[in-house]
């Protein structure tokens, strides 16, 4: 099972896009494919139409309150084939306050995918913009970090601050954890695009994906109308973009953290 955690320190940057499209495409090519939304603000959760409140959420893996939920009863279908969604809810805003300094908070989700791992062939974490326990927990449990980033100036120090949290969640798993950042909204016609993209180049080099996600209407179109990219045929710049992404990451090395544990 591979797992992929989805993120970034500042907002807008396409994270819940990324995450829908990449995982939609998986389901269409035949693999079951879990997203986990990992923020408070539940847009993953309200782009998919699974609402955490009704159906419980990530918050009840932890047991505030009481004893957590068993992980399969907080996995849902969606209306499309071999996509599932472990959806979000606003209490999970709380979770720090709440938890505290409690040992072993660090591992929840892990220990959850490890259940679901004779279920799915995917997971991948839409994770929230600020540092805490739920973007702890969706590092700890993946094999690698995927960064979108938007081509413009403002946008690199979200990206350093993203890369120097994980150089945290890095000394505490004792390994160092692949990363991918992907370009996002990136306007070719922009002397601000082209040469924040050739400044993402030259700083990470090879980390950064040779895929790059472009500015398309039709992206908004297929979010507002809660369709994946993937059953939005007019999305075709957009889609075509993904569709590389995904070839590229599949033709990574993976070793999967559920693997590894076994």
């Amino acid at each position: 099972m591979r797992i992929w955690a989805i993120s970034n320190q500042k907002g807008g940057v396409g994270k819940t896009t990324t995450t829908v499209a990449l995982g939609s495409l998986l389901a269409q090519s035949g693999q079951r494919t879990l997203l986990v939304d990992m923020d408070p603000h539940a847009s993953l959760s309200g782009y998919i139409g699974v609402e955490g409140g009704a159906h419980g959420s990530v918050y009840d893996l932890f047991g505030v309150g009481g004893n957590p939920l068993p992980v399969r009863t907080l996995v849902h279908g969606t209306k499309w084939d071999r996509l599932s969604v472990l959806p979000a809810s606003a209490a999970m805003i709380t979770l720090d306050r709440q938890l505290g300094t409690r040992p072993g908070m660090g591992l929840v989700l892990t220990q959850a995918l490890a259940e679901l791992a004779p279920d799915f062939d995917h997971v991948l974490f839409d994770c929230p913009p600020t540092l805490g326990v739920l973007m702890v927990n969706a590092l700890a449990a993946s094999d690698r970090l995927l960064v979108p980033t938007q081509t413009e100036a403002l946008a690199l120090a979200g990206l350093e601050r993203m890369l120097r949290s994980l150089s945290m969640i890095e000394r505490s798993r004792g390994k160092p954890m692949p990363r991918t950042i992907v370009p996002t909204l990136y306007d070719a016609r922009t002397h601000a695009s082209r040469a924040c993209l050739a400044q993402l180049r030259e700083q990470y080099g090879d980390a950064v994906s040779q895929a790059v996600i472009p500015t398309d209407t039709q992206i908004r179109e297929a979010s507002a109308a809660g369709v994946p990219l993937a059953s939005w045929p007019a999305a075709r710049r957009g889609g075509l973009a993904y569709r590389q992404l995904l070839d590229e990451l599949l033709s990574l090395p993976s070793a999967s953290v559920t693997d590894a544990a076994a």
